[in-house]
């Protein structure tokens, strides 16, 4: 039984090495997302915007899918790294492509408007399955 309860610690120093990497890319992504986007979404959500609070959430639920199937499938932590910096980019042209698609997107999360903060949330997690599926070959 110790036997055990040691072999499955053995692999506690490659768990560690891989969660500290992936809070530190998540944190990485929230820097330059909430940096390129043109509204300031802590500041919305901390004034209770719902319509802000969506799409973020959206945004870091895409960005954290393919940043789990690529710890799930890369070969190294380096492997891991790059793979989350495509995570990264894939998620920012989401956001520049989605407004696009939907005219004055940012302004109208500003505002509040639900429906453009859902849209965003659904294009970003979306996109995000979509992109963690391509990583695991």
């Amino acid at each position: 039984m110790l036997d055990t309860a040691l072999s499955s610690l053995a692999g506690l120093p490659s768990f560690l090495a891989y969660f500290v990497l992936a809070v530190v890319s998540v944190l990485v992504f929230v820097r330059l997302y909430s940096w390129v986007t043109p509204h300031d979404e802590f500041g919305l959500i901390r004034a209770n915007n719902p319509a802000a609070a969506l799409a973020f959430a959206g945004a870091l639920i895409g960005f954290a899918l393919p940043l789990s199937s690529a710890i799930t499938h890369s070969l190294s932590l380096l492997d891991c790294a790059i793979w989350g910096l495509v995570a990264t980019v894939v998620q920012i042209l989401t956001f520049f492509i989605s407004q696009l698609a939907l005219k004055q997107l940012p302004q109208r999360i500003t505002q509040g408007d639900l429906a453009a903060g859902i849209f965003s949330a659904g294009c970003s997690i979306s996109v995000g399955l979509l992109n963690a599926a391509c990583m695991s070959y």
